[in-house]
């Protein structure tokens, strides 16, 4: 049952009709159940009609012999205050529902006042001689007329007759029509009721189908893609402005970031494996010559090296960590104090009065102390490397964000580069020595850490032409 429910057509098809179902058989239901009230109500008018004009002739004063009980061959009986049957009609052979089996008459004509006695009901008392009584109530049960049993519906009316007290006619109209009407239109319910379901069933398939059509070229593309390895490949997009060609698009979307991000990491172990080449391939030469040659060993320049070494090495590793999704840790702290705490001990580092070398000025941010006292490490020291004569750093709130400027009086940042600065293994001054220049990292992981802590950073010129970059965060 699981695998032939195991897609959505199927599952959609059966739903669609099991709801149909549910709402056909509680509509049938209710038609027929409307259909036998509205007929047995006109049965009952039937047999409420010749009740009266029994009781008509009653309070007239008729004999009981003399009453016309089989003018419509329906069941008729008179019954006195004592539930005694003093008429009924001729060709009544058994009757039920009307509370007296009897189908003779148990008294005479010329009985006199059968209606006085103990089994007068105290209702008697509210019609006077002559009088029919307005209320009527109805029974259903069955009789025998003539050989033929059917079903009938009887309606009960009181008269008080001059001098046989309070009678009880009960009479009679058949339900046999209202009965074929209804089987009827079961019999029509039962054979139009599945065929109906097979209908819905065969346009929900159809129509869920289509539906799901280009579900299934996205499939498809999309399993083309894993096989191929092709992350330029796309999805198709209908035509549509449906929930489906909202996933296509945002498919389409998912897989462009893949693709960004696998070309991105790819670039990164090129360039990685590149950078680091050049200080192991140094210091291994080092290393050599100072074992063939021990006098020529450079000391200060393999530590050099190893240090370098060193420092790619944590960059590429905390490049791979905020890769990887690390979230910041949630600890409370100062900005300004972190700010004063890298600026301290930077020879030509200029700290503006009243903002990091003012105790009373507290910007608190929350975040990882480690990666964002990283961040303003890393633009210290770009700062420095461009500066010709200072480097000023402020720190200040602006309503809901911390803003910490870094800026230098170098030659700046041209316009066009001002956003690929802060890609990876990017220097922008090709003459300059890796030495002096960096691996290109820090720029990138500065701003890599500041989009993980909700902020921003951003660089533009300042009024002397130097390079001013600018980090947001959000405070507490």
């Amino acid at each position: 049952m699981r695998r032939a429910l195991g897609s959505v057509r199927a599952r959609a098809t059966l739903g669609a009709t099991v709801v149909v179902a549910v709402a056909l058989v509680a509509a049938g239901t209710a038609v027929l159940l409307s259909l036998w009230s509205n007929l047995s109500g006109q049965a009952g008018t039937q047999a409420e009609r010749t009740a009266r004009a029994v009781a008509a002739d009653l309070a007239a004063g008729t004999a009981y012999d003399k009453l016309s009980l089989d003018a419509d061959d329906r069941p008729v009986q008179v019954v006195d205050a004592s539930r005694r049957l003093v008429a009924a009609s001729e060709d009544l052979e058994r009757i039920s529902g009307t509370g007296v089996t009897a189908v003779r008459p148990q008294v005479t004509a010329d009985a006199g006042r059968t209606g006085s006695g103990a089994g007068d009901d105290d209702d008697d008392a509210s019609l006077s001689p002559g009088e029919i009584d307005d209320d009527v109530s109805f029974t259903d049960g069955s009789a025998t007329v003539e050989g033929d049993e059917a079903d009938y519906r009887f309606a009960a009316v009181r008269v008080e007759a001059d001098d046989r007290g309070t009678l009880t006619v009960y009479a009679g109209a058949p339900l046999s029509a209202e009965q074929s009407a209804v089987s009827t239109a079961l019999t029509v319910m039962l054979i139009g009721f599945p065929l109906l379901l097979g209908v819905v069933a065969g346009v929900t398939w159809l129509v869920t189908r289509r539906a799901l059509r280009p579900v299934e070229g996205i499939r498809a593309e999309m399993a083309a893609i894993t096989a191929s390895q092709d992350l330029g490949r796309r999805v198709p997009v209908p035509d549509t402005h449906d929930e489906v060609a909202r996933l296509a698009r945002t498919t389409n979307e998912t897989l462009a970031a893949l693709e960004t991000s696998v070309e991105r990491q790819r670039r990164f172990v090129a360039d990685a494996s590149h950078e680091l080449r050049s200080p192991i391939a140094s210091l291994r030469t080092q290393l050599e010559v100072g074992a063939a040659h021990p006098e020529l060993l450079d000391v200060e320049g393999a530590v050099e090296d190893t240090v370098r070494l060193q420092r790619l090495a944590a960059d590429l590793l905390l490049l791979a960590r905020l890769d990887a999704g690390e979230r910041p840790a949630d600890t409370r702290f100062d900005l300004a104090e972190l700010v004063r705490e890298q600026a301290e001990g930077r020879a030509g580092l200029t700290v503006e009065a009243g903002t990091v070398s003012t105790v009373e000025v507290a910007v608190e941010v929350t975040g990882s102390r480690g990666q964002l006292g990283r961040l303003v490490a890393n633009l210290l020291d770009n700062a420095q490397r461009h500066a010709r004569s200072a480097v000023t750093v402020s720190v200040r709130r602006e309503g809901a964000r911390a803003v910490v400027e870094v800026a230098d009086d170098g030659e700046g940042v041209p316009e066009a580069d001002r956003e690929r600065v802060f890609e990876r293994f990017v220097r922008l001054d090709a003459a300059r020595s890796r030495d002096d220049g960096g691996a290109g990292l820090g720029l990138a992981i500065a701003r890599d850490v500041a989009v993980r802590h909700g902020g921003t950073l951003t660089v533009r010129e300042t009024a002397t032409g130097g390079a001013l970059f600018e980090l947001r965060l959000p405070v507490i």
